[in-house]
């Protein structure tokens, strides 16, 4: 499933410093981010992700970014999203 993690940011400084990368990369197995999209002024950001459920991401999530942003999440109704990538398991070849 898809997930979406929308952040409003109320430690733009300490968010800075946070590789994006290295968050990405290190949720648990099957939580995998796909996107990130910060705001030019830092006081917002959306990340898409790949992951069994929203209870998963926000599991990994609220405690990396804990005192940098508050987060919400949602699951995406992929049968009408535009845009979403292709499945893990469909990219391997």
């Amino acid at each position: 499933m898809h997930v979406v993690a929308q952040h409003t940011i109320v430690d733009r400084e300490r968010f800075a410093s946070m590789d994006p990368k290295e968050v990405a990369l290190g949720g648990p197995p099957g939580v995998r981010a796909l996107t990130f999209f910060p705001s030019r002024d830092l006081t917002a950001a959306f990340c898409l992700w790949e992951a069994p459920s929203v209870e998963a991401v926000r599991d990994y999530l609220d405690p990396v970014t804990a005192g940098v942003a508050e987060n919400t999440y949602f699951a995406i109704e992929d049968s009408m999203a535009i845009g979403l990538p292709a499945p893990a398991a469909a990219t391997t070849a």
